[in-house]
């Protein structure tokens, strides 16, 4: 599921919720809930995040296990 990836990114880049939250213009409990699936991302996070980590859309919702971008 995606929202693992989200988490797993995160993580690998050593940054906090609040960091990304801060990327994302957001609340860091907004940007919890995506972590856990608890509510949906909006596609313009997605973008973002993706070009944030250099991974691809796919990658980035779980539709492939390839980190390229195309």
């Amino acid at each position: 599921m995606y929202f693992q990836r989200l988490t797993d990114l995160r993580k690998e880049h050593n940054l906090t919720q609040q960091d990304i939250a801060d990327l994302l213009h957001c609340q860091r409990e907004v940007y919890r809930r995506h972590e856990k699936g608890i509510r949906d991302i909006p596609i313009s996070s997605v973008i973002v995040l993706a070009k944030y980590y250099k991974v691809s859309v796919d990658y980035l919702l779980g539709e492939t296990d390839k980190r390229e971008r195309y």
